[in-house]
């Protein structure tokens, strides 16, 4: 059974850093491409990034572009999302998904996703 676990969410301050870690299972993690994506209630579904197979092409959204880097361990079948110098807006649940998607994520289903709070 194919499943991605988020986690690693919580309070954090304006400017620290948050590394959340996506666990996948049933499948290894790069033979196929994998998406972050966060949702806030007012800009729902936003894309973060994608990393394609093998990990060799990574994409940013122009928020993410040298705050957020996208990581794999093979090994422990993990990605990870490390963002720094986090900002309020950067508040939202954050989800890992299988494919390369930018947008168009209606009717897609999501795991239980891991909440960042940004607050001072």
């Amino acid at each position: 059974q194919v499943q991605l676990v988020e986690s690693g969410g919580g309070l954090v301050q304006p400017g620290e850093s948050l590394r959340l870690s996506c666990a996948a299972s049933g499948f290894t993690l790069l033979s196929y491409p994998l998406t972050w994506v966060r949702q806030t209630p007012g800009k729902g579904i936003e894309w973060v990034s994608s990393i394609g197979r093998t990990g060799a092409d990574i994409k940013y959204a122009d928020f993410a572009k040298g705050r957020f880097t996208v990581t794999s361990d093979d090994a422990q079948n993990m990605l990870y999302l490390q963002m720094d110098n986090i900002k309020p807006e950067d508040s939202a649940v954050y989800y890992c998904i299988r494919g390369w998607i930018m947008s168009n994520y209606e009717g897609r289903q999501f795991g239980q996703g891991t909440q960042v709070i940004v607050s001072s």
